[in-house]
């Protein structure tokens, strides 16, 4: 397995080894010790699945103050454009974005720290999105950024139809109106 930084070095791009034969394939998926090694100390207690159609946008999102998540995001079938966005107070890459294309085929893995909005457009029909988080969902604690906002200049794909969100992604604020997430 590789563990890669990208251009905002606490995102990572994890590329299991992926062993094929005319069975199909075995990958390791997830080793703690492997992660630690490259920087990634989550302790994950909780695991979520989607699963989307083609056209679905979901996201900018991210979880406040005390409850704030780190994710560690894979696709089982089908292919996402995933991104995440620094929103930590004082960084230096503060509003800057990293992608990775995450497929079933290629089987990327992306994490994604605290202090980060994470969103991604669905690329085929009944995609299997999966991802463990370090700290547990609360409702209350929810935020979310406009996806599209130009000051972002995030080049989402081409969906080939209008991007299909939910009513609370229609209504996020653009970066500029978001209150910058803060570790403390």
């Amino acid at each position: 397995m590789q563990i890669i930084a990208t251009s905002i070095p606490d995102v990572k791009v994890v590329i299991p080894t992926i062993h094929r034969d005319s069975r199909g394939y075995f990958c390791e998926i997830y080793n703690a010790e492997a992660y630690k090694a490259a920087g990634i100390d989550a302790v994950f207690v909780q695991d979520n699945e989607s699963r989307s159609m083609r056209g679905v946008i979901r996201g900018l999102h991210w979880q406040a103050g005390q409850h704030a998540q780190a994710k560690l995001v894979r696709v089982i079938r089908g292919a996402v454009w995933d991104v995440a966005v620094d929103i930590r107070k004082d960084s230096p890459t503060f509003g800057h974005y990293v992608a990775d294309l995450l497929t079933a085929e290629n089987g990327h893995q992306f994490y994604i720290p605290r202090g980060f909005a994470h969103g991604f457009a669905v690329l085929e029909d009944n995609t299997l999105f999966a991802y463990k988080c370090d700290n547990f969902y609360c409702p209350s604690a929810e935020r979310g950024m406009q996806f599209d906002d130009p000051s972002l200049n995030i080049p989402w794909p081409n969906l080939m139809c209008d991007p299909i969100l939910s009513e609370k992604d229609r209504h996020h604020p653009p970066l500029a109106e978001i209150t910058p997430w803060a570790s403390v």
